[in-house]
């Protein structure tokens, strides 16, 4: 449960800042942004169960892992009020590299 509130908390962060970035992402406040840190951990906690057979196979991992993120990030902003994709599926490709990029970025720090 922990790891699950830190995760989130490192997501929302993550996403307020992508925000700022004229990635054509919108979020709406702090708020919005931590309902869908929760929705997007929630999404690829489960897609990542769904999946995570096919991501052992070593040429198929990164590309499904790419695909995950992608449909995770674009049906979190779908299901949360006030986080937008100005520019539809080039919003959630960036917006989802981006999200990737920071996560790891800030995770690095704990």
């Amino acid at each position: 449960m922990l790891e699950f509130l830190l995760i989130t908390a490192i997501t929302t962060a993550s996403l307020l800042i992508i925000s700022k970035l004229p990635l054509g992402i919108y979020i709406e406040s702090l708020n919005k942004a931590l309902i869908a840190g929760v929705v997007l951990g929630l999404l690829n906690g489960a897609a990542h169960f769904v999946f995570g057979l096919i991501e052992a196979v070593p040429l198929l991992g990164g590309l499904v892992t790419v695909v995950v993120n992608l449909i995770t990030f674009s049906l979190a902003a779908w299901l949360v009020r006030g986080f937008d994709l100005k520019w539809g599926f080039m919003s959630a490709l960036l917006g989802s590299i981006a999200l990737s990029f920071f996560n790891t970025l800030i995770a690095s720090f704990f």
